[in-house]
């Protein structure tokens, strides 16, 4: 009799084990709330083409379209392959720059620019830029590149000279 009491009690608390076990299992599976997956987007890939001069130990020196897709070896191909009776062993690739193809310089934002920035410009220097910085502060951002001329210190000669390197663009 005692060990059927005992075999009772161990059914009860197996019993009750698993029902807490079950119960837990809800409330955790209840209270689950999956983070929503992460989403990177990619701005599309520009696509390059240029012409490329190649000269030199190819077959048919001349001017070829050259893009994205292309590799040295394809330009080289469709310039007749390297040939070896040429007087040279150099390979020579060029792609010509167009007249006024320069890179246009990032401007610096003067509503946004630290002191170290704004001390980067031609004629700013600490005290300039720290003129500029509480100017910003005290009567909120520029509405153009022209109202820096209200800065003190900043003369009309030196706005002239710094205008092509600054911006107001948010």
């Amino acid at each position: 009799m005692a060990e059927a009491r005992l075999n009772r009690y161990w059914v009860i608390a197996i019993v009750f084990l698993i029902a807490a076990i079950i119960v837990s299992s809800f409330v955790a599976w209840s209270r689950y709330r999956p983070t929503p997956p992460i989403e990177i987007s990619l701005p599309p890939e520009q696509e390059f083409s240029s012409n490329i001069s190649i000269r030199g130990a190819v077959t048919n020196p001349g001017i070829y379209q050259f893009s994205g897709g292309n590799t040295m070896s394809s330009l080289i191909q469709a310039a007749g392959g390297v040939n070896a009776n040429s007087k040279s062993d150099n390979l020579e690739l060029t792609i010509p720059q167009a007249a006024g193809a320069m890179g246009t310089p990032q401007k610096i934002n003067i509503n946004r620019a630290e002191a170290w920035l704004l001390e980067a410009l031609p004629g700013i220097g600490p005290t300039k830029a720290n003129a500029i910085i509480d100017y910003r502060q005290q009567n909120g951002s520029f509405l153009s590149v022209d109202e820096l001329i209200k800065v003190e210190g900043i003369s009309s000669t030196l706005l002239e000279q710094i205008k092509p390197l600054i911006t107001v663009a948010d």
